[in-house]
């Protein structure tokens, strides 16, 4: 697997990631208007001063994370997927050593990210990793009626 920065070109490519991860949880619909930022996706999150990362294997994203300075000393993780053909692969813990790195050498002293309620596995890596979930949750009103679950990481 080969992992790159990702380019404004790949949001079809990040579609075909997501929807069928999306499509492994009850009542978890990937609607395309729900996410605008995958029409130009690394200038979305360079705008917000990060980076997209994308993972390929065979020419077809199987991976991604995305992390911004969304607040001063706090690194936000976005975009965290993997598909099913990579997971338990060190994939995962490749591409977040990458988004943590980047927010620690712009002065992060956490990372924080939202992540559905529903995404169990996703909240063992979190977990895994030292993220925490906070006692605090959302509820974003969209068409998959999605409740998050907020998780913060200290960085030492």
């Amino acid at each position: 697997m080969k992992i790159r920065e990702a380019t404004d070109s790949d949001g079809a490519a990040l579609r075909a990631l997501i929807a069928p991860i999306f499509a492994e949880y009850d009542n978890c619909l990937f609607v395309d208007d729900e996410f605008p930022e995958l029409a130009a996706p690394a200038s979305h999150y360079a705008a917000k001063g990060g980076r997209l990362f994308v993972a390929e294997r065979d020419g077809r994203v199987v991976g991604s994370l995305a992390a911004a300075l969304v607040q001063p000393g706090s690194g936000e993780l976005f975009k965290v997927y993997a598909s099913g053909e990579t997971r338990g692969t060190g994939l995962s813990h490749q591409l977040y050593a990458l988004g943590e790195s980047l927010m620690r050498d712009r002065g992060a002293r956490e990372m924080v990210l939202w992540t559905d309620t529903r995404f169990a596995r996703g909240h063992a890596f979190y977990e895994k990793l030292g993220f925490e979930r906070q006692p605090v949750v959302r509820y974003l009103a969209d068409v998959s009626a999605t409740w998050e679950f907020f998780y913060r990481k200290r960085l030492g």
